[in-house]
């Protein structure tokens, strides 16, 4: 069993000069502004088990309110402040909160949906008359810790049940793989309403007792000039890309970062090259979902491999199945399948298809992979994108490898479309470099000595740019959905 997140809080502020935030607060100052956070939702009448959902622009704030839930046991439900009015009211009306906190702007559109809201400022103006000595209620490992809904790209977004000891653990198992240490500076610039900047940045940083430089949003100039002051900085491949076309970037701007770590999105082989040409530091890229937290990771020491997501963390068991749920040789391509104390509990108010997720204790995570002799795993794309064209297998990520390989390429996505011929056919989309020019014959043209001709894209679609959700990810499904009857008169 794993020390609790809000264990390890106490720990931490132990010391009263230790810093949370640059600039900002001590971790005594964090569990002072916790415990008054806590005393203000008890008096709202919120108490363990019940739902808090936040949908608010990226403060500190979120991270106390994250904290005090897991001291009163609310559960934490934060939602993307880009969501529209009628997209939140689904998280409304699934979870049922016992009250929404949001910004301003938002207060009348949610209570206009019979939600029970209030707006950040006056929750934090309540906390003033409150005291800092809070008597936290026992917790079980099991205890659920938050709700997070999925991303919604492939229907109704389902809510998953993240438990303490899933938080703990990995937190844990990321410190220690991660070397994180009390010196350590994390540069905070991703979104908080997701895995990735809500727990495996914050509680890598509260776990070591590290301290962070906290950006409300990514921007590369604001970033580069914060960098000669952090140790480690965690973003999306979007982050590293946008860094790469600012002239500032320099080995001496990197000269006192240790780590830089990928996630939420594939890294392409090209940004990673290019990242260690300019500023002399591999990337580490690491594997996660919502459902399971961090899974793999590249290795600290050792080779950071790009086009992999590494090894397993310590605890965590991954394996890569049949069609039929028989375990897979080493090399061949599968279902990647994980277990271990990462794994969520199930999806919430649906145990129907939290069973259908899991074989044998395992949870199918829908993503295909391949691990190779040295264990290193590679994603090869979601089960749904996987092509099958004339009746042969295309993983689309390795026809993404070989576009993203070919000059002037900046981004591509590869997906199956229907086709009265071949049932599906391979299509790409690709963005082009600056000032580089792409056409669909030079494309196919330079492919075909790199891919065999059932894997060769059909038609290369040039386009402005990819559609992507607030962590980077290509909406492989819009793309289907958008060129659907690209074939439909052939």
């Amino acid at each position: 069993m794993s020390t609790d997140v809000i264990a390890k809080l106490k720990q931490m502020a132990a010391d009263p000069d230790r810093v949370w935030i640059r600039g900002g607060q001590t971790y005594a100052g964090l569990l002072a502004e916790t415990g008054r956070l806590s005393n203000t939702l008890v008096s709202l009448g919120l108490r363990k088990g019940d739902r808090l959902l936040l949908q608010v622009d990226k403060c500190e704030a979120v991270l106390s309110l994250y904290l005090a839930c897991l001291r009163t046991g609310v559960v934490f439900l934060p939602v993307n402040p880009g969501y529209t009015v009628a997209e939140t009211e689904h998280f409304l009306r699934d979870a049922e909160p016992a009250l929404a906190v949001t910004d301003p702007g938002r207060v009348d559109g949610l209570a206009a949906l019979g939600a029970r809201v209030m707006a950040l400022p006056e929750l934090l103006a309540r906390t003033a008359g409150q005291g800092e000595a809070f008597p936290d209620p026992a917790h079980d490992p099991d205890d659920l810790a938050a709700i997070l809904y999925t991303s919604g790209t492939t229907g109704r977004s389902k809510g998953v049940m993240l438990t303490r000891e899933n938080l703990a653990s990995n937190a844990e198992a990321l410190v220690g793989l991660w070397r994180f240490a009390e010196t350590d500076v994390l540069l905070h610039a991703l979104p908080v309403f997701h895995t990735h900047g809500l727990f495996v940045a914050t509680n890598c940083v509260l776990y070591a007792g590290a301290s962070m430089i906290f950006h409300r949003s990514f921007q590369p100039a604001g970033v580069l000039a914060a960098l000669p002051d952090a140790t480690v900085m965690m973003g999306v491949p979007t982050f590293y890309s946008r860094l790469l076309a600012d002239t500032g970037l320099s080995h001496a701007t990197v000269a006192q970062i240790r780590l830089f770590i990928s996630g939420s999105a594939p890294l392409s082989p090209a940004t990673h090259a290019e990242w260690q040409a300019r500023t002399g530091h591999a990337i580490l890229e690491r594997y996660g979902m919502t459902e399971t937290n961090m899974i793999t990771s590249n290795p600290y020491d050792g080779s950071r491999r790009a086009g992999t997501v590494g090894m397993p963390l310590p605890g965590v068991g991954v394996r890569i199945t049949g069609p039929d749920g028989q375990v897979l040789p080493q090399g061949e391509a599968g279902s990647i399948e994980v277990r271990g104390p990462n794994v969520f509990k199930g999806y919430w108010r649906l145990p129907e298809k939290t069973a259908e997720e899991f074989r044998d204790g395992w949870f199918i995570t829908g993503d295909m992979g391949a691990v190779d002799v040295q264990g290193y795993l590679s994603i090869l794309g979601r089960a749904k994108d996987l092509v099958i064209t004339g009746g042969l297998n295309v993983y689309p990520a390795e026809v993404e490898a070989a576009l993203d390989d070919l000059p002037g390429v900046a981004a591509s996505a590869v997906i199956g479309v229907p086709h009265p011929d071949f049932g599906e056919a391979v299509v790409a989309c690709l963005v082009a470099a600056p000032k580089a020019t792409l056409t669909e014959e030079a494309i196919r043209s330079l492919l075909r000595n790199r891919l065999a001709a059932f894997k060769l894209p059909k038609r290369v679609l040039i386009l402005d740019e990819l559609p992507r959700n607030a962590m980077g990810k290509v909406q492989k499904a819009e793309l289907r959905r958008r060129y659907s009857d690209l074939f439909a008169a052939a």
